[in-house]
């Protein structure tokens, strides 16, 4: 299913049995290992751009993005009790406004903050939504994408969706599952698995293919655009390549992968490290640089800041298992555990100090926790739960009205123009 929320334009990514997405206004098989060094690149570039074909259209099937603000949800509509994979939600900015809610400075730990509405996604069932972008340079101009080589593009801040193609893309026999997406101004970046990226400097209006080389490490799982012409790509191995003209060139920024920094002495005394054969289950980047990434079994967790030759391994703060790792608005990070566990490391930066929270999450597991700003952030998780904080994290409010949700939320997103998270 899919689901998106709004206040400040926040989307939240929804699933059921891999499931998806939703947006709002307030907010695998394993990759070959032919070496265990990292080499840099070239990006042999096609001969022309990729025309983007024109939209489809829409088709029945439920689906996604978020809009107009509405009071409730529609208690007629069948769909919303029982959420199909493509079903999709938005959250309205008039409708987070918890002062109203709240009263005079008394705490809830349960309230219906928000109000939603279902749209519709041209999206064949069976599609899992993975990531979402808009242009910052057109803030009603956004991209969806997810598995069998969906691509969907918005023009109207999510009212309305639909598909588009990569002539490219579709030449060939495998069926991609696009994973990342990143805009820096007009210009964009994707990424998918088999390995495969596209580029645009239009704001989406043409894709073009960049062919990556066979001795990538990895599967490309997160790219971020982070300037004209410039770009971090990171692989599931934990490679990271960086490249300042538009593709042509990569320059790997680690010097081996993962698995070959952990099976020599640097893990020593991090549990679970030894013999290290997995891979990254998760990969975050701070506005500044730096990453943190947890590994497939969820028993530690990696930085890496920009000059630093390898991944740096970490102990985890609980017995229970990483589920996700990222970064606050205030330059500090958050973690979650299996089982409904939050966790706020104590200062900025990395560390292995953390503190846990208390929170209404009645047992589910947390899956991503967004932040709009050094005081408000929303966690989103299974079952439908959805907490907000607008304290930096001191308390936290179970906002109800996902509770009909028959879903996981697993990803939380801002809108490009209105998310000061993403100011360095």
């Amino acid at each position: 299913m899919a689901v998106l929320g709004t206040q400040a334009k926040f989307s939240l990514l929804t699933s059921h049995a891999q499931g998806i997405l939703a947006k709002g206004t307030s907010s695998s098989s394993s990759s070959s290992r032919a070496s265990c060094a990292i080499p840099s690149f070239c990006g042999l570039r096609g001969d022309g751009k990729v025309r983007v074909s024109a939209p489809v259209g829409q088709c029945g099937a439920k689906g996604v993005v978020v809009v107009a603000p509405v009071a409730s949800l529609e208690e007629e509509d069948e769909e919303v009790g029982v959420v199909s994979r493509r079903g999709v939600l938005a959250a309205t900015s008039a409708g987070l406004a918890l002062g109203g809610l709240l009263g005079e400075g008394v705490a809830l730990a349960d309230e219906t903050i928000s109000s939603w509405e279902q749209v519709t996604l041209p999206v064949d069932p069976g599609v899992v939504l993975l990531d979402m972008a808009f242009v910052p340079d057109q803030p009603d101009r956004g991209f969806l994408l997810g598995t069998r080589q969906t691509l969907l593009e918005t023009k109207d801040a999510g009212r309305s969706w639909n598909a588009r193609s990569i002539p490219s893309a579709e030449d060939e026999d495998f069926n991609y599952r696009f994973n990342s997406i990143s805009f820096n101004g007009q210009e964009g970046w994707i990424i998918g698995k088999p390995a495969i990226l596209l580029h645009t400097s239009d704001g989406g209006e043409n894709w073009e293919r960049i062919p990556l080389s066979i001795r990538l490490p990895g599967n490309p799982v997160v790219i971020r655009a982070t300037g004209p012409k410039s770009a971090e790509m990171v692989t599931d191995e934990g490679a990271i390549y960086i490249t300042s003209n538009n593709g042509y060139n990569w320059k790997a920024a680690v010097e081996e992968t993962v698995s070959a920094t952990l099976n020599r002495t640097v893990s020593s005394g991090i549990s679970g490290a030894s013999y290290y054969t997995g891979t990254l289950n998760t990969v975050n980047r701070s506005p500044g640089g730096d990453y943190v990434a947890v590994v497939s079994r969820g028993n530690f967790f990696l930085t890496w800041e920009p000059g630093q030759p390898y991944w740096q391994p970490h102990n985890r703060t609980s017995a229970r298992r990483i589920q996700n790792m990222g970064w606050r608005a205030d330059g500090g990070l958050w973690l979650v555990v299996r089982g409904g566990g939050l966790f706020l490391s104590r200062g900025t930066g990395v560390t292995e100090d953390f503190d846990e929270q208390k929170i209404p999450s009645r047992g589910f597991g947390i899956l991503d926790v967004g932040y709009r700003s050094k005081d408000e952030a929303w966690a989103a998780g299974g079952s439908g739960i959805l907490l907000r904080t607008t304290d930096g994290g001191k308390s936290w409010v179970r906002d109800r009205v996902a509770d009909q949700i028959a879903a996981n939320l697993y990803s939380v997103k801002y809108d490009s123009s209105s998310s000061p998270l993403l100011i360095p």
